[in-house]
Order: C-alpha cells, then structure tokens, then sequence
C-alpha cells in the first residue's frame, strides 16, 4: 500500500494519494487549496496514474483543486449529494464573511464528470475498496473513507474534518450541526478497532485507540454525555 499525503494551501488541508503501489493507478483523496502542484509531483515522484477524486466534504479548502486535477487526468471526482452546491457557490457553504474573503481569489466551479456518493457505498477504485460512511455535523454531506485490514497494514480511516488528532471538526459554518456531529462520531468512529489509522483532513495522524483514550470528544460521546468546544483546525 502507497499513501502519499501532504498538507495544502492556506489551510494546510491534508491532500492524499492512495495506490497499491508505486507505478500503478491512484485515487486522490481533497486536492484542496493549491493542491495542484503537489498532486502532480506525487504523481510524478511514485509513478502513479489517477482514475478519480474523492472528495471527503464541500468547503473550498478540500475542493478548491478539483477542476483542474480532474481535468488534467480525465477523471470523475466523487462527492456526497449534500454538499455537491459547495463546489459553485462555496460562498454559500462558508456563510458570507467567509465567503466574500475568497471570491476574488479562487476560481470555482464543477469538474465535467461528477459522481456522487452514498452511506455504506464500496467503491472499488485503482484496486483498492474505499468504504463510505455518511457523517454529517461538519457539513451535511460529510463522508468519511475506510480501507480495510490488509497483510501490511492496519485499517485506515481518512476522516475529512470529522476527527481530528485530539480534536474535530468545527460546527458553526452552514450546515454544521453539533449533535449530528457528536453521532457521527459515535456510529462511525466508536466502533472501530483502537488499530485503526486516521487520516485527517488537518494535522498529524493519529488512530482510534488514541483518540478514545485522550480526544475530549470522543471520550464524552463513549460515556452518553455531550461535548464542549475545543481547539478546531481547517474552515
């Protein structure tokens, strides 16, 4: 298993390139704010040949490369139904004294293939099986990708902007919503084996183990009780 990631833009938005292996086809995982170069780079560096984009959430620091990558290699980039209209108008999707900071700055807009995604969908992409879990609390179409146990490594989650390392995404932008949060990550990350590597949208990898020791959030929702607010990265 290849996983080549790196941080991008003005948001440091976590930007990954996952393959069985060097030389062979890749999905890429939110080439956000002027990811371009590095995808391009990583693609260059492991040899590697694009067949999609997935997209774990809207907001235009996860999507801002998309039309440009996609268009580059031909490729469908995937995205929850919900927060498809971000891609358009991320104005909308960051509430205005957000938004109207970005619109001179960044050209948005659709790729010319767009395919959605739904909760428990398996998508069978560059070899590899990429599990969906729908996670709204960030956004209302917030997913989250598995990969399964392999010979070689554990089981990964890229959780987009649901789970962070010591912390979660945040909920006060349109569409987010505390309690839809604090459930998605009861059902989608509370089951998980403490193995699990997380890959999130901003800062270090952690795993599940980790996260159900330390993370305030998760700690709180494993005991049935609410959360306060913590430190939050990214938009």
């Amino acid at each position: 298993m290849l996983i080549a990631g790196f941080p991008a833009g003005a948001w440091g938005t976590n930007c990954y390139l996952v393959a069985p292996a060097a030389g062979e086809e890749c999905v890429i995982i939110d080439p956000g704010h002027e990811a371009a170069p590095g995808v391009e780079e990583a693609l260059k560096k492991h040899r590697l040949k694009p067949v999609a984009v997935v997209l774990t959430h809207g907001h235009i620091d996860h999507v801002a490369s998309v039309v440009p990558v996609c268009g580059a290699h031909d490729v469908p980039a995937w995205i929850h139904p919900e927060d498809r209209y971000m891609m358009s108008d991320p104005e909308k999707a960051l509430g205005r004294s957000v938004g109207a900071q970005l619109m001179g700055e960044l050209t948005v807009g659709e790729p010319d293939d767009v395919r959605t995604l739904a909760d428990g969908a398996r998508l069978e992409l560059a070899g590899l099986e990429l599990t969906v879990a729908h996670a709204p609390g960030h956004t209302k179409g917030s997913v989250t990708f598995g990969l399964p146990e392999a010979a070689d490594i554990p089981p990964i989650l890229f959780s987009g902007d649901l789970l962070f390392a010591g912390s979660i995404g945040r909920t006060d932008l349109p569409g987010g919503d505390m309690a839809e949060m604090l459930d998605s990550l009861a059902r989608v990350c509370l089951p998980l084996d403490d193995s699990t590597v997380v890959l999130s949208g901003h800062g270090p990898q952690t795993t599940i183990g980790q996260e159900r020791a330390t993370n305030p959030y998760l700690r709180q929702v494993a005991a049935g009780q609410g959360a306060s607010p913590a430190p939050r990265r990214g938009m």
